[in-house]
C-alpha cells in the first residue's frame, strides 16, 4: 500500500491534481489566448529564424547578393503560407490541419499520408529543437563539459513531458519570459543593423546589381536562377510550424476561428521581419561564415561592435543565450500538435484507438508520452548531432504543405459556382502549391543522399503500419456485424406496441441483481445479456445497466460536444431500460463520464454495490477464434483490469465470452 500512496503523491506532486470535467468554465480555462498560442504554438516557426536564414545564405556559394532575392522570396513564401492556412482554418474549425484536409478534400489514403509525415516531422522537430538548443547553450560552457551535452538534451526531453502531462496552459506559461526575450532582443539588433546602415542601402542596391551581373556572365542567366531557387529551397526549415495553428484549433480560446488567424498573425509578421531582417543583415555587415559560430552570433557581435562594451557583451549575452533557449521552446510545437495528429489518426482507425485517451488533466496522455519517447530515441540514435537531424528535418513538412494545397485547389475549384471569392482563393491556393511543390522537389533531391531518404523511409514504415492498424479495424468491424444484426431488428420491436404489456415487478434491492456493463447499445452488449439469461435462467430478478461516456479526444472540442456525450448515453440506457421492461423485469440505469474507463467503472460499480449488496457484475470480451498479435496489442483489455481491481474488493466480476469469425 506504501508504494501505492508514493506513487499518487509523487504523480500529484508532478503532474498536478485531476481536473473538473464538470465545471462549466474548464474549456475557457485550459484554453489559449492568441498571445500564449503564439508563444507555444509560434515558437517553432520564430526559432527556425535562427538557422533557415543561414543555410539559405550559406547556399549561395559566395554570390552573397543575390540574398536579397532570397529574402524576399522567403518572406513572400510566409504570408503565402500563411494565408492559406486561414482558408484551411475557416473550412476545418474542428482542427486537424493538414490530416483533415487531406482525409475531406482528397482521399483518406492521402490523409493517411500527409498525418503519418506530420508525426514524423514532429519527432524531428523536438528532437532538433533540443538538441540545436542543447549545442547553443554548452557553446558558452567549457568545452571539457561537452561531454555531457547529450543528457542534457535528453533531461530537456523529459522536463518538456512532465510540463505537458500536467496541462497546455501550464507547459507554456514557463516559456512566455524567453520567447519575449528572444523577441525583443532580435527586434532591437535588426532595427539598429537597418538604422545604423541606413545610409548603405543605396550601396546595397549597386552591389546587388553588379553581382548579377558578374553571376550571370559566370554562370548564364538560367545558372542564376537555379543558384537563388536552390538556395530559396535550403532555407526550407524557416517556414515549419505554420502548419501548427491548424492542427492545434481545440487548444484555442472561443471563437476559435478569431484566435487561429490572430495567432497566424503575429506568426506570419514576426517569422517574416525576422527571417528578412537577419539576412538583410549579414549582406549590410558583410557577414562571413566562422566555423564554431552560427551566423546569427557572427551578426550580433558585428552589431554590438561599437557599443557600449559592457552594454554590448550584456545585450550579446542575453540575445544568444535567449536563442539557444528558445529552441527548447521550439520543442512544444511537437508536444502541443503531435498528440493531437495520432488522436485524430486513431479515430480513424489508422493508429490505436487508445492514443485518444485523455489523462485526468484533459491531456492525450499516450500522444505526449509517444511524442516523448520517440525523440529520446533518436536523440540517442542520433547522438544529439544537430548537423545530422537537419539532414532528416524539413521533408515531411512540405508533403502534407503540398497535400493540404493541393486539397485546398481542389475544393475552391468545385466550390467555384457557389463561393464569391473562389478565384482569389484558388490563386493564393495555387501559387502554394506552386511553391511548396518547388521546395519539395528541391529538399529531397538535394538532401535524399546525404541521409534524407531515412526520412522518407521512417515515413512509409510508419504508414506501412497505419494500413496494417486499419486493415485489422476492418475486419473486426466486418466480424462483429454477426453481434450487431439483432441491434436493428430490436429497435424496430421497441417502436411497435406489445400485443399485451407485461407487468413490470419491482426492483427489489435485496434481491439477485445482474450488473452488465455496456458501451452503447450494440451487439455486445445484448449478446452479454442474452448469455447471463442463458446461463442463469430466472436466477437474477433485477438488471442494472451501467454504461460510462469516454471523455476522449474526440469528445474534447467544447462544451457541446460534452453534452452530446451525455445525451448519447442517456439513450443508449435508455433503449436497454425499454426494453427490459418490455421483457418484464426491473431494471435500473446508472452512467457517469470520464476520462478513465476503468476508474469510472469501478466507482460506480462500487456506488451499486453498496445499494443492491446480491450484485454480480458481468462484461463482455470479444474472443477471435484465431487471435493475432495484433488481436492481443488493439484489442480492448478494460475489463480484465476491472475485474482484477473489483475482486480485490471481493465484488463478483464474471467475464462472458463473445466469439466472433
Amino acid at each position: 500500500m506504501w508504494l501505492t500512496d508514493f506513487y499518487i503523491k509523487t504523480k500529484h506532486l508532478l503532474l498536478g491534481g485531476a481536473r473538473n470535467i464538470e465545471d462549466p468554465r474548464i474549456f475557457h480555462n485550459i484554453s489559449l489566448v492568441a498571445f500564449f498560442a503564439w508563444v507555444g504554438l509560434g515558437a517553432d516557426g520564430l526559432s527556425s529564424s535562427c538557422y533557415g536564414p543561414e543555410e539559405a545564405y550559406l547556399a549561395l556559394q559566395g554570390h552573397t547578393y543575390l540574398g536579397i532575392f532570397v529574402a524576399l522570396a522567403t518572406a513572400l513564401t510566409i504570408f503565402v503560407i500563411t494565408a492559406s492556412y486561414s482558408h484551411i482554418v475557416e473550412l476545418f474549425p474542428a482542427g486537424g490541419g493538414g490530416y483533415n484536409v487531406a482525409t475531406k478534400l482528397l482521399s483518406p489514403s492521402l490523409g493517411m499520408v500527409s498525418g503519418c509525415a506530420l508525426l514524423i516531422d514532429y519527432v524531428l522537430t523536438i528532437t532538433l529543437s533540443v538538441a540545436s538548443g542543447a549545442d547553443a547553450i554548452f557553446s558558452f560552457l567549457p568545452h571539457k563539459w561537452y561531454d555531457y551535452k547529450l543528457y542534457f538534451a535528453l533531461l530537456g526531453v523529459l522536463l518538456l513531458i512532465i510540463l505537458n502531462l500536467r496541462g497546455v496552459k501550464e507547459s507554456v506559461l514557463p516559456l512566455v519570459p524567453v520567447f519575449l526575450t528572444f523577441l525583443i532582443t532580435h527586434v532591437i539588433a535588426i532595427v539598429a543593423a537597418f538604422i545604423f546602415h541606413r545610409s548603405d542601402f543605396g550601396a546595397l542596391v549597386n552591389s546587388t546589381t553588379t553581382e548579377v551581373n558578374q553571376t550571370q556572365s559566370q554562370l548564364g542567366t538560367f545558372g542564376m536562377i537555379l543558384l537563388i531557387l536552390r538556395a530559396y529551397s535550403m532555407g526550407a526549415g524557416t517556414y515549419t510550424g505554420i502548419e501548427a495553428v491548424s492542427n492545434g484549433l481545440p487548444i484555442l480560446r472561443e471563437p476559435r476561428i478569431v484566435t487561429a488567424k490572430k495567432t497566424m498573425h503575429y506568426m506570419a509578421v514576426s517569422l517574416a521581419f525576422m527571417a528578412f531582417g537577419l539576412m538583410l543583415g549579414y549582406l549590410l555587415f558583410k557577414t562571413k561564415y566562422v566555423p564554431g559560430k552560427t551566423m546569427n552570433a557572427v551578426l550580433l557581435e558585428n552589431i554590438t561592435a561599437g557599443w557600449n562594451p559592457t552594454l554590448g557583451t550584456v545585450f550579446l549575452l542575453v540575445t544568444l543565450i535567449s536563442e539557444a533557449v528558445l529552441l527548447f521552446v521550439a520543442a512544444q510545437t511537437g508536444f502541443l500538435d503531435g498528440p493531437r495528429v495520432l488522436s485524430n489518426m486513431a479515430l480513424d482507425g489508422w493508429l490505436p484507438f487508445q492514443l485518444t485517451i485523455l489523462s485526468e488533466r484533459l491531456v492525450i496522455k499516450y500522444g505526449i508520452m509517444i511524442m516523448g519517447i520517440s525523440s529520446i530515441i533518436l536523440m540517442f540514435l542520433s547522438s544529439g548531432s544537430v548537423k545530422f537531424l537537419v539532414i532528416l528535418y524539413s521533408i515531411n513538412v512540405f508533403i502534407t504543405f503540398c497535400l493540404s494545397q493541393a486539397g485546398m485547389v481542389r475544393h475552391w475549384w468545385q466550390s467555384r459556382k457557389s463561393h464569391i471569392k473562389w478565384l482569389r482563393r484558388l490563386s493564393i491556393n495555387g501559387l502554394g502549391l506552386l511553391m511548396t511543390s518547388f521546395i519539395l522537389v528541391s529538399v529531397v533531391v538535394l538532401k535524399f543522399n546525404e541521409g534524407g531518404w531515412i526520412t522518407l523511409l521512417v515515413t512509409g514504415s510508419l504508414m506501412a503500419i497505419a494500413i496494417t492498424i486499419k486493415r485489422y479495424y476492418r475486419r473486426t468491424q466486418k466480424l462483429l456485424a454477426n453481434l450487431n444484426q439483432m441491434v436493428e431488428t430490436i429497435e424496430q420491436t421497441l417502436k411497435q406496441p406489445p400485443p399485451f404489456q407485461k407487468p413490470t415487478p419491482v426492483f427489489d434491492e435485496k434481491a439477485k441483481t445482474a450488473v452488465i456493463l455496456v458501451s452503447g447499445f450494440k451487439g455486445t452488449g445484448l449478446h452479454t445479456l442474452y448469455n447471463v439469461r442463458r446461463l442463469f435462467g430466472e436466477g437474477f430478478k433485477n438488471f442494472v445497466f451501467i454504461e460510462i461516456g469516454v471523455l476522449d479526444a474526440g469528445h474534447f472540442k467544447g462544451p457541446e460536444a460534452v453534452h452530446e456525450l451525455e445525451e448519447q448515453v442517456k439513450s443508449d440506457l435508455t433503449l436497454y431500460e425499454s426494453f427490459m421492461k418490455k421483457e418484464g423485469y426491473p431494471v435500473k440505469m446508472f452512467s457517469a463520464i470520464g476520462t478513465d474507463v476503468a476508474d469510472e467503472i469501478c466507482e460506480t460499480a462500487r456506488a451499486v454495490y453498496r445499494q443492491y449488496p446480491q450484485s454480480v457484475f458481468f462484461a463482455g470480451q470479444l474472443v477471435f477464434k484465431e487471435e493475432t498479435l495484433l488481436d492481443r496489442i488493439l484489442s480492448n483489455k478494460v475489463v480484465f483490469v476491472v475485474q482484477r481491481r473489483l475482486h480485490r474488493e471481493g465484488i463478483p466480476f464474471i467475464i462472458m465470452p463473445l466469439k466472433v469469425g
